[in-house]
């Protein structure tokens, strides 16, 4: 059976060719391609943090609320810039469809 940590590395591979096709598709909202980018941000804080909870305070990350909160800010960062990629994407959607009504 895999531990976390073994499990955790290998989801990396999958990701980071997500964000390669995401990025040459050129076909997704800038700003939600960005969120994409922050949530492997927030996974590459969330590594040494976690390390330093373990080293400084003998305990796991989730227990060091400062450190943990801080780690999950990028996370939420990440939420918001995927939440409003999609928003303006339909938002423009919307707009062309309008345009093209009108001028029909």
């Amino acid at each position: 059976m895999l531990d976390k940590q073994t499990l955790f590395a290998a989801s990396l591979f999958p990701y980071l060719g997500f964000l390669w096709f995401l990025t040459r598709s050129r076909q997704f909202p800038r700003l939600a391609t960005i969120g994409f980018y922050v949530l492997l941000l927030f996974v590459l804080v969330t590594i040494p943090a976690g390390i330093y909870a373990q080293r400084v305070y003998g305990t796991s990350l989730a227990n060091v609320d400062w450190l943990h909160g801080s780690a999950e800010f990028f996370l939420t960062l990440s939420n918001i810039l995927v939440a409003l990629g999609f928003q303006q994407a339909v938002r423009h959607q919307q707009m062309a469809q309008s345009d093209q009504q009108k001028q029909s």
